[in-house]
């Protein structure tokens, strides 16, 4: 809950169950509310997300493997730095899964905070990548078959257009339960109340996951973790757009470390509960929006990864992908970005102004 100026740190609705699950040892308060003890779930959680962590370490070994079988492609391997970003990305999942878990498994308050936000926003990225695979998955499949059938030499591509409607419907159902299902489960699960209060009796210490509201943490995180992938873009695909046209080499790395520096500001500000870094992060959403954009429709992307070395299968290659020729990447961007601007324009009520101080107030301090 809110007062006049500044908000509460915390929901009020976990202090007021905090003292529902009582210490080992303690004796609750006569007449006190108790709620169930909820360590076995938690454990439970904790280890699935272990597994998920384990499941993403398992992708390295197995990138490290296409790098090596892309030598062998006809248009040749792809730059270093695609194959480093995907590990690194791989590698923070597993480590951030792996982390999570055992905070779980130790009932810890700020296991149970961060996982309760990247679950939120697995479940809504998720439900956008759910929809964007069912709209440009079918299509993708059509030109794959298409250009081996037309390619001299390759072998027929004999799949019916009911095998190929069984293979996209289990894709599509299996993506929708690990990136809709899944966390929908721990959302609700870390949500409850009991949940709540069996860390906060377990682990009595305030961590640094309660030092501001939730959904502000949620926004520090999106801003944290986007500034690492703006750092592996820069390094990998350092192809930047910028009001209609693409920066490519140093100047789109540097256009991205830019940015990258930018949002772990602003990732500090607002875990700061910063008034300007609120309005700040608010301005910067649209410009970005704006430029990508603008950019996306007037700038021609394969003449930018021409200027990168890449041959000219490769460029055929990515010519091809629906994905890359249509505009549904773009539309995908700029409704993740409205999205996250409406969310931030939410957050409005955790960012007050401190109240001036009164003529007493400031007599007192200077005789003070």
């Amino acid at each position: 809950m809110e007062n006049e100026h500044t908000p509460e740190p915390a929901p009020s609705s976990e202090s007021a169950v905090a003292a529902a699950v009582p210490l080992a040892g303690s004796v609750p308060a006569p007449g006190a509310p108790t709620l169930p003890d909820r360590s076995t779930g938690l454990m439970i959680f904790g280890v699935l997300q272990i597994i998920l962590g384990l499941i993403a370490a398992l992708m390295v070994p197995l990138i490290a493997l296409g790098a090596f079988l892309s030598h062998l492609a006809p248009g040749g391997a792809l730059r270093p730095g695609h194959y480093l970003s995907a590990v690194c990305s791989y590698v923070f999942i597993a480590v951030a899964f792996v982390w999570l878990g055992i905070g779980s498994v130790r009932t810890k308050r700020w296991a149970r905070s961060l996982t309760l936000v990247v679950s939120w926003y697995w479940m809504i990225l998720g439900a956008l990548i759910t929809v964007l695979m069912t709209a440009a998955l079918p299509v993708a499949m059509r030109t794959a078959l298409q250009m081996q059938e037309n390619t001299p030499g390759a072998p027929s591509a004999a799949v019916s257009t009911g095998v190929m409607a069984v293979i996209l419907t289990i894709i599509i159902v299996f993506s929708a339960i690990v990136l809709v299902v899944v966390p929908i489960a721990f959302v609700i699960f870390y949500s409850r109340q009991d949940v709540a209060a069996t860390c906060r009796a377990r682990d009595p210490v305030e961590p640094w996951t309660d030092r501001t509201p939730l959904p502000v943490l949620g926004a520090s995180i999106v801003y944290f973790v986007g500034a690492l992938y703006l750092l592996a873009t820069a390094v990998s695909t350092p192809v930047f757009p910028f009001f209609g046209r693409y920066l490519t080499g140093i100047a789109g790395f540097v256009c991205f470390f830019v940015l990258a520096a930018l949002d772990a500001f602003l990732a500090v500000a607002l875990f700061r509960l910063r008034v300007w870094g609120w309005w700040l992060a608010v301005v910067t959403v649209p410009v970005r929006a704006v430029s990508m954009a603008f950019t996306f429709a007037k700038a021609d992307l394969m003449q930018a990864y021409s200027k990168m070395g890449m041959s000219d299968t490769q460029l055929q290659m990515l010519q091809s992908n629906p994905f890359l020729r249509s505009r549904v990447i773009l539309w995908w961007s700029l409704i993740s970005l409205v999205i996250f601007f409406g969310y931030l324009f939410w957050l409005k009520r955790y960012f007050r102004n401190p109240p001036a101080p009164s003529t007493v107030e400031t007599l007192s301090a200077s005789a003070g």
